[in-house]
């Protein structure tokens, strides 16, 4: 057998890691104690492993955070009514598997926009197809796509995502487009996929910010009602990084 043409012939078929593996334990001499069966699964799970890490890095790359977000770097010890309980137990998604929502409000700096990221992360880890966006250039981009005809192919996008992170909300007037836009999304995910809000303004005050009642209503009884909450406190957290 030309163990370097099994070898290429598995690069060739993209197994890489198992072509890797494979060409270690020749150049190596390793895997010598092993069966013909434990060897060939130790080659398969290898493949595995490494097609899952890509297919995550590949998740977390297309998803759009603006920072790397890890739940291990997450603040518990500063005062912004923050539960480990809680925020580990939403770190569990089974607020997703019940397609049900969050709402993450607080003063700016407390840390609202790494928290959503952190679940999003999180989400991408265990495969979930997950979307990030700033909410006002969403609204902005929503536009330009009814403009050039792609509007459909936006919403379709969303509509594959099982977890679709809104931050920033309510910064930026929200006008008749923005509004229609909002609808359409969160209509469209209502009882079918999971949505993260993050924003400084409370949800009492989130009617008169969507404006026109009855769409506001509407969007409201969708979101706010099958939604879990996080109210953050307190000062920013920047305040503990800047300069002496």
């Amino acid at each position: 057998m030309n163990e370097h043409s099994t070898v290429e012939k598995m690069r060739r078929m993209r197994l890489n890691a198992m072509a890797s593996l494979y060409h270690r334990s020749l150049t190596e001499h390793l895997y010598q104690d092993y069966s013909l069966d434990d060897f060939l699964a130790l080659m398969v799970d290898t493949e595995w492993e490494n097609r899952q890490c890509r297919n995550i890095e590949n998740l977390i790359q297309r998803a759009g955070f603006k920072q790397a977000a890890s739940a291990a770097d997450v603040d518990y010890q500063t005062s912004r009514n923050l539960d480990k309980t809680v925020f580990e137990r939403l770190l569990g998604l089974t607020f997703m598997h019940n397609k049900e929502n969050l709402i993450i409000t607080g003063p700016t700096g407390s840390g609202k926009s790494f928290l959503a990221q952190c679940i999003g992360v999180k989400a991408c880890q265990m495969l979930n197809k997950t979307i990030y966006y700033n909410t006002a250039r969403f609204f902005d981009l929503a536009k330009l796509a009814r403009l050039d005809g792609t509007y459909p192919k936006l919403i379709k996008r969303i509509q594959k995502a099982q977890l679709l992170i809104l931050d920033d909300f309510g910064l930026v007037p929200i006008d008749q487009a923005a509004r229609n836009v909002l609808l359409d999304v969160i209509e469209d995910r209502y009882d079918k996929a999971s949505i993260i809000i993050a924003t400084q303004i409370p949800v009492a005050k989130w009617h008169g910010l969507i404006g026109e009642n009855t769409i506001a209503d509407a969007i409201l009884d969708r979101i706010v009602f099958s939604s879990h909450r996080i109210e953050l406190e307190g000062e920013s957290l920047r305040k503990k990084k800047k300069l002496n």
